[in-house]
């Protein structure tokens, strides 16, 4: 439950808006706090929603001198967060350099919400298939939306991997439908395949143990659950990294 709270802060913290001037700022989550870079090690962004922001430190801790780790300052949300006006244009500043790139795009599309695009209505009933609610991104979109973002990654010139979508539950949220992230994933791994982008199996790496590793009825991991995908995203960061030059 501890865990499950302090995810949920890490969430609103992602998406805050900025606070009145007379008021101190809140606090930066250690996740989206930017790091001092060391100059000797490739350099990583992370992209991706509240499970990514789960896994980050301990991606960090596993890489620990091999490479400088660092993620966007926020919940990275869906596709069209990835392609809006917070999205991609803030995340990647001109002349930063970045060697490789882990990102993930998925939960947030899948989600139901209502043709208001609220995911709540006047009642408070979350938005599902059985009272008018639709997918805040079609699979259609998704794959329009995933190529598009493929395009403004590539042009950084890094290694690009693409971290599949973990398993949807049975879910407490009814915006979550159990299994929808299959359909998903099946046309981000076309996708990913055409475009030449490394695919991480993150659904593989955790599908068969989810009762022991993913929240009862919730999208999201226990620590034990986020290590296993931390372990995996630094496995799958360490193979593109730039080989040491030979002495």
């Amino acid at each position: 439950m501890r865990a499950f709270l302090s995810l949920c802060l890490i969430a609103v913290l992602g998406f805050a808006a900025d606070p009145p001037a007379t008021k101190s700022a809140p606090p930066v989550a250690k996740e989206f706090a930017p790091i001092v870079d060391d100059p000797k090690l490739p350099r990583v962004l992370i992209i991706g929603d509240s499970v990514s922001v789960a896994y980050t430190l301990e991606v960090r801790k596993n890489l620990a001198g091999i490479a400088n780790v660092h993620r966007i300052a926020a919940n990275g949300g869906s596709t069209r967060t990835a392609l809006g006006e917070y999205g991609l244009v803030r995340w990647l500043k001109p002349g930063e350099k970045w060697d490789v790139i882990h990102f993930n795009e998925g939960l947030h599309d899948l989600s139901y919400r209502f043709p208001d695009d609220r995911d709540k209505n006047d009642r408070g009933e979350y938005a599902s298939p059985a009272n008018g609610g639709r997918p805040n991104v079609s699979v259609e979109q998704y794959e329009k939306n995933l190529r598009l973002i493929v395009a403004r990654l590539k042009q950084t010139g890094a290694k690009l991997i693409f971290g599949s979508t973990t398993p949807v539950p049975e879910s407490d949220t009814a915006k979550y439908v159990k299994d929808s992230e299959l359909p998903y994933n099946a046309v981000a791994k076309k996708v990913m395949t055409e475009e030449g982008v490394t695919w991480n199996d993150l659904w593989a790496a955790v599908k068969p143990r989810q009762d022991q590793l993913q929240g009862k009825r919730n999208v999201h991991f226990m620590a034990t659950g986020s290590a296993v995908l931390a372990k995996q995203v630094a496995e799958a960061i360490a193979r593109e990294l730039p080989k040491p030059a030979s002495k």
